[in-house]
């Protein structure tokens, strides 16, 4: 059965307006800004959590990979799943599932279950994001300056939710229990369930057909597997066959995916969707700017704590400068710079101050400060994100056919995703290589958080040239 545009929602005949919308945008950027939140808040309660529920060195790190990995690998499928039964239906669903899946994680007795937890809580989030940012685009679509300014507040979510989820983390984990760092989802998710009817629009974008269910699962343990051989090339090494073994099957997964996409009916992607002009473009940048940025978050608040002695409520102080910063510049600065230059001009100029930005935090020292080594190139890599970020994001979106909204946002939100999940994954492991795993030893440490603000920043200058040789003019569509 054929896409249909029958019915789709516009901002003038579907969509809240007047400061209605204005409160749906506080919604939906309450929404990304818990999003990524969610992925950051545990970090701080690690030590607390492998000590009350047995997880191994080894095993500890999934209680962040099992978050973003479900995450990623289910956003496909909740952008179809928006286009089909509606963005707001989706929306509420994914709240439920992680209110549900904060409350399983929050009780856990044991590794198992906090992991099906962390996994309730990715599934929730993947029907959430790609639902939140289609109807954003329902709201303010048909007017582009209010949809820069939108897209300008929806992005700068992103860093406050992750700067946020570092400094709560340690609040609670400090002055309450490691529970309450899933526990606190479980209060907003109601508040948000009861005052999103007026505020967000209804009805469906105006997609019909079925879920792509094995595309769903292949793509989702593909990505499993691809980020799990890469974890585990620290610890077992690659000489040993086990990290392989998950590599060849994450690609043949992968590869599957798309064959399957080539010649299902009704796919979950339809690849053809990928000729629109400069989508793939600015997915690609996407994929960059989480590869590089996410990276270089965890391994600066690593340094703060294991070199500098920060403890963990200052660590999450410290960062707060550079979350002001790329927040008013992706409000304030971004919009405007974009209806001067356009988008490609930010996104390339964006990406090269974020290498510039890692290149001088790579001079980081063990005997270094916080003002010069930490506070000063972290001002220049959030200048760097805010450039960037929004124009490949809004390009990534206004580039689809309206009915595709939802698909179009689910790419996007999984391009940053993966970005992140492969680009910690693969900076880890040069990390590790270069001393980052030898706890104690400030200098080795420092040697092994140089290495991968390093390979952040050659990831950032790949996205950088990528993007001036495959972006197409000035059109954000």
């Amino acid at each position: 059965m054929s896409t249909s545009t029958r019915d789709i929602p516009t901002a003038s005949t579907a969509a809240p307006r007047g400061n209605a919308r204005w409160w749906g945008l506080a919604i939906i950027a309450l929404a990304q800004f818990m999003v990524i939140m969610d992925a950051s808040i545990i970090g701080v309660a690690l030590p607390e959590m492998q000590a009350a529920l047995g997880f191994s060195p080894h095993t500890l790190s999934w209680v962040f990979n099992a978050y973003v990995i479900a995450l990623a690998g289910l956003l496909l499928l909740g952008g179809r799943l928006s286009d089909l039964f509606g963005p707001r239906r989706m929306f509420a669903l994914g709240w439920v599932i992680l209110g549900i899946g904060s409350l399983v994680a929050g009780v856990a007795g044991d590794v198992p279950v906090e992991l099906i937890g962390r996994v309730l809580q990715g599934a929730g989030s993947a029907l959430i994001a790609p639902a939140a940012l289609t109807m954003l685009m329902m709201l303010f679509g048909s007017d582009p300056r209010e949809l820069t300014r939108a897209m300008a507040f929806y992005g700068a979510a992103a860093p406050a939710g992750g700067t946020a989820g570092v400094f709560l983390g340690g609040v609670i984990t400090e002055f309450a229990s490691w529970p309450w760092v899933f526990y606190i989802n479980i209060p907003i998710a109601a508040v948000i369930l009861i005052f999103m009817w007026k505020a967000l629009p209804g009805g469906k974008v105006g997609a019909r057909g079925s879920v792509d269910t094995m595309g769903a699962l292949t793509v989702t343990v593909g990505l499993a597997a691809l980020v799990y051989g890469i974890i585990r090339s620290e610890a077992a090494g690659w000489a040993s066959a086990e990290p392989w073994i998950a590599l060849g099957l994450g690609v043949l997964l992968l590869m599957l995916f798309v064959i399957i996409q080539r010649v299902k009916r009704e796919p979950l992607v339809r690849l053809s969707i990928f000729r629109s002009p400069n989508l793939g473009a600015a997915n690609v940048a996407q994929v960059m700017l989480g590869a590089a940025w996410i990276p270089m978050w965890f391994f600066l608040n690593l340094y703060l704590q294991q070199v500098l002695g920060f403890t963990a409520f200052p660590a999450g102080a410290a960062l707060l400068p550079m979350t002001t910063l790329i927040m008013v510049g992706m409000i304030l600065l971004a919009p405007r710079v974009i209806a001067a230059f356009g988008p490609k001009v930010p996104i390339v100029v964006g990406l090269l101050v974020l290498a510039a930005g890692l290149g001088w935090m790579a001079f980081v020292s063990p005997d270094g400060g916080y003002w010069v080594d930490a506070f000063l190139p972290s001002l220049v890599v959030a200048f760097g994100q805010a450039l960037a970020f929004i124009p490949s994001l809004q390009t990534a979106i206004a580039a689809a056919p309206p009915e595709e909204g939802g698909l179009a946002s689910g790419i996007v939100n999984t391009s940053y995703q993966v970005g992140s999940a492969v680009g910690l994954a693969v900076v880890s492991a040069i990390a590790a290589a270069f001393g980052a795993s030898r706890l104690g030893d400030p200098v080795a440490l420092t040697q092994g958080y140089s290495a991968a603000f390093i390979a952040a920043g050659a990831l950032a200058l790949i996205g950088a040239l990528l993007t001036m040789i495959f972006f197409r003019g000035r059109s954000a569509g």
